[in-house]
């Protein structure tokens, strides 16, 4: 699937995601020691992409 051309510039993605996708918050959950293994993937908890 093709990209909006409002979302490209010259060297790709410009414009920052503000939904992230479900491991990326899994790895922001760990960082901050609200996850571990085992627990479910599904229904984590709101994140925030970090800066």
């Amino acid at each position: 699937m093709s990209q909006h051309k409002s979302l490209q510039g010259t060297s790709g993605l410009v414009v920052k995601r503000n939904v992230l996708k479900r491991f990326e918050r899994v790895e922001i959950l760990k960082k901050r020691g609200q996850w571990k293994a085992g627990d479910r993937v599904s229904g984590l908890r709101k994140t925030k992409p970090e800066a």
